[in-house]
């Protein structure tokens, strides 16, 4: 019997933007049923061969084929319509709408002709979240006051709202901790036992190998190796593939610390009800600390409160001895902390401005005099700082949006170091970063760190969080549940804390 011909070829995809050839004769086969990873550095181009398979850009030159036949894809609806939805990274939610209202935007249901609303659309929701292993999410909730975890649930629930046959997801996980993940595993083997394909993009390779059947790698525009057996192509070669070079997993030396100077920052007895409670820890310079648990056990709200974004319930905060005021962001950054957040793109990033602006936003009155502002100094400044950092492209008037990941982050902590900070809060500092750019960063904050900054970071991946802290503090249901020196856990033990839980020690 002949094999089945691939669902989706893309044949010679040809893609280039105003001094940039984003794609160069890119060819990609996905067969029915499977999950076909897409990997590659920041750069390489899946976020533009997405979008041509996405109908939201058209591509230079190049076919594709969807079952057997050449098609095209003029907009986004075409390829709805044919069965292929795709779910961003950057979720494409309307956050003042409801849940129901966004899984049937666009295609509404009908009856008789007449469009559905109110509760049979709700009950339609609900049968969708119920699939996806999340019958709690209620339809009727404005989306805006969901998690991000559940963001990407009502996302998923959108696209399985089609009659889909190909599901591209970009990065998935990213916001995800280890039990969410299982359940996003759990649907994606329910929807190719359908047969339902998937395109899995993901930046970490263990995921790769535990849920992939095939691997295309790009590198500059071009896929250097296409269907690769996931489960069986050493990782080393992987990462070959994508980075031309080999790129050795290691973290920074850690330095042991000897006479480490006083706290520069004391929590006591920090609460925020429903989202924390009793924090007590303390911060030495030159030391990083690390926050470990599943998404919705405190840590970002405890990084949020400390940096005067969320008003605590009891407690304090001191930096340098001195009580900051209360949920007031002014006074914290006044004393020296700074904060990198985990959605770099909605909190952090001025996507329409200059590298420059990005990192002077926050010391703009060190350029202002009489009113008036000396942007020769400002462009010196920042460039001084991103420099510090090897911040790539060495432009300061490129568009941050322009930026890599990886860059972006490292605009966001020079716009820290410019201003002086004495305490680094970083939440999931890697998001949505490449493998080679994470070793920069992991440099970087380390070096950081030896010249006196103090660090308080959050990570949903264990083996960051035990790699780069010098301390770890392991959080399940908005408490402390175990304190040590990183280097007597182990990733097991982390998992076993957060999960099931034990007494402080």
């Amino acid at each position: 019997m002949a094999p089945e011909p691939p669902l989706l070829t893309m044949s010679g995809i040809t893609k280039s933007f105003p001094g940039v050839r984003a794609l160069d004769g890119v060819d990609l086969d996905v067969l029915t049923g499977e999950v076909h990873c897409l990997l590659g550095q920041n750069g390489a181009g899946k976020s533009t061969l997405i979008k041509v398979l996405a109908g939201a850009h058209q591509p230079d030159d190049g076919t594709i084929g969807w079952r057997g036949e050449q098609v095209t894809l003029r907009s986004p609806i075409a390829a709805m319509r044919l069965g292929i939805a795709t779910i961003y990274q950057e979720l494409d939610l309307v956050e003042g709408l409801s849940v129901a209202e966004n899984v049937y935007l666009g295609h509404e249901p009908t009856s008789a002709g007449f469009v559905v609303r109110g509760k049979d659309a709700r009950a339609s929701t609900a049968a969708l979240l119920k699939r996806l292993g999340h019958p709690e999410i209620d339809p009727a909730r404005l989306v805006g006051e969901l998690s991000a975890a559940h963001q990407q649930i009502v996302s998923m629930a959108r696209a399985l709202s089609h009659d889909v046959r190909l599901i591209v997801m970009d990065e998935p996980s990213a916001a995800l901790d280890p039990d969410e993940v299982d359940n996003l595993f759990r649907i994606v083997g329910d929807l190719t036992a359908d047969g339902v394909a998937v395109v899995y993009i993901s930046h970490r390779l263990e995921e790769i190998r535990r849920i992939g059947d095939r691997v295309t790698v790009l590198k500059d525009g071009r896929a250097v190796a296409g269907g690769l057996p996931a489960k069986s192509t050493p990782t080393s070669e992987v990462v070959a593939l994508m980075t031309g070079r080999n790129v050795e997993y290691v973290f920074p030396p850690r330095p042991t610390h000897q006479d480490l100077p006083e706290p520069v920052l004391e929590v006591q007895g920090l609460s925020r009800d429903g989202e924390f409670e009793s924090l007590d820890l303390t911060l030495r310079p030159g030391e990083i600390v690390g926050l470990a648990g599943l998404v919705g056990s405190g840590r970002s709200e405890i990084l949020e409160t400390i940096y005067g974004a969320r008003k605590p319930s009891t407690g304090q905060v001191l930096v340098g001895g001195k009580q900051l005021k209360a949920g007031s962001v002014r006074a914290a950054v006044a004393a020296g902390l700074g904060l990198a957040p985990e959605e770099r793109k909605a909190q952090a990033l001025l996507l329409l401005e200059s590298v420059t602006r990005n990192v002077s936003v926050s010391s703009m009155s060190r350029f202002s005099y009489g009113g008036w502002l000396d942007r020769t100094a400002e462009r010196d400044a920042a460039r001084k700082a991103t420099r510090e950092l090897s911040l790539r492209p060495d432009n300061p008037s490129a568009l941050i949006r322009t930026l890599s990941g990886g860059n972006q982050q490292k605009a966001v902590l020079a716009r820290w170091l410019l201003r002086g900070c004495r305490v680094l809060l970083l939440d999931e500092p890697t998001r949505g970063v490449d493998v080679g750019a994470r070793a920069e960063l992991y440099a970087v904050i380390r070096r950081l760190a030896d010249e006196g900054l103090a660090v308080l970071m959050v990570s949903s991946e264990v083996p960051e969080v035990l790699g780069l802290a010098d301390r770890v503090l392991v959080l399940r249901e908005g408490r402390v549940v175990h304190r040590a020196p990183a280097q007597e856990l182990d990733e097991h033990r982390v998992l076993d804390l957060v999960m099931e839980g034990s007494p402080a020690s």
